[in-house]
C-alpha cells in the first residue's frame, strides 16, 4: 500500500566564499527514489518562480535562469537514434548550454554503453559541470567509482538514498543522507519484481564471483564453474 510522504532536504547553496553552486552527486539502489528526488526539486524550483506555493516547510531559492533536465531512456527511431545517441545529445545540449544560473538534473548519465565508456563519459561530465559550467546540479548515477570525485571537486558532495537490510532484503526508506552507496541491491530488486527463484539465485552466485574478483576478464571460467540451472 501506499506510505507516508517522505521529506528530504536539498541544499545546493554556494559554500562561504564561493560563487558556484553545489552540485550533489547521489547513489543509491534501484527503487531507492533517486529520480523522484530530481524530479520533485526541478518542479520546485518552477513553482517557486511562478509564484505558487512550494511542497516545503522553507524555501530559499536564487534565479534559475534555465532548468536542464536528462532523466529516462527512449531511442528516437524517426532521427535514426538509439537510446545511447539520445542520452548523448541531450547531455551534451545541457554541457554546451548550462550556466551558472542554470539548475542541471542528470540522471543515470552513461548507462545505455558498456561500463567504463559509461563510467568515463559520467565522470568527465560532473568535472565539467563543477570546473566549466559552475551550476547547481543533481547528478544520479549507479557507478560508485564516482563517489572518490568527492575528494577533488570540493563544491561537490556525496549523498545517498538510505535503505535497511533486513532477513536478505532490502527496505527502501526513500530518505537521502549524506555518504555513498556502494550497492545497487539490483538482485534483490529483481526478485521482488518476481524473477524465477532460480534465475534469482543463479544471479546471487555469479555476482558474489564477479564481486570476489576472481573472474575479472575470465568469463570462461564463469561458465565452468557455475553450474547452469538444474532442471
Amino acid at each position: 500500500g501506499e506510505g507516508p510522504f517522505v521529506a528530504n532536504d536539498c541544499d545546493l547553496s554556494p559554500e562561504s566564499g564561493a560563487k558556484a553552486g553545489a552540485i550533489w552527486l547521489l547513489t543509491g539502489p534501484n527503487m531507492g527514489g533517486k529520480s523522484t528526488f530530481l524530479r520533485q526539486n526541478a518542479l520546485i524550483a518552477i513553482l517557486a518562480q511562478t509564484g505558487s506555493f512550494v511542497p516545503a516547510q522553507s524555501a530559499h531559492i536564487g534565479v534559475v535562469d534555465r532548468l536542464f533536465s536528462r532523466v529516462g531512456a527512449s531511442d528516437d527511431l524517426a532521427r535514426g537514434r538509439s537510446t545511447f545517441m539520445v542520452e548523448m545529445v541531450e547531455t551534451a545540449a545541457i554541457l554546451n548550454q548550462a550556466g551558472e544560473r542554470a539548475l542541471v538534473i542528470l540522471d543515470e548519465i552513461g548507462r545505455g554503453t558498456a561500463t567504463f565508456d559509461g563510467l568515463s563519459i559520467a565522470w568527465a561530465a560532473v568535472e565539467y559541470l563543477h570546473e566549466k559550467n559552475r551550476c547547481r546540479a543533481i547528478f544520479a548515477t549507479h557507478f560508485h567509482e564516482m563517489t572518490a570525485l568527492a575528494g577533488k571537486l570540493p563544491r561537490l558532495h556525496n549523498v545517498t538514498m538510505r535503505v535497511k537490510e533486513w532477513e536478505g532484503d532490502v527496505v527502501f526508506l526513500h530518505e537521502v543522507g549524506k555518504g555513498a552507496a556502494d550497492r545497487s541491491y539490483g538482485v534483490q530488486v529483481a526478485r521482488l519484481a518476481g524473477l524465477p527463484e532460480a534465475v534469482v539465485a543463479r544471479a546471487k552466485e555469479v555476482l558474489h564471483q564477479l564481486e570476489e574478483g576472481e573472474v575479472s576478464g575470465k568469463t570462461n571460467r564463469l561458465v565452468d564453474d557455475l553450474p547452469l540451472f538444474s532442471v
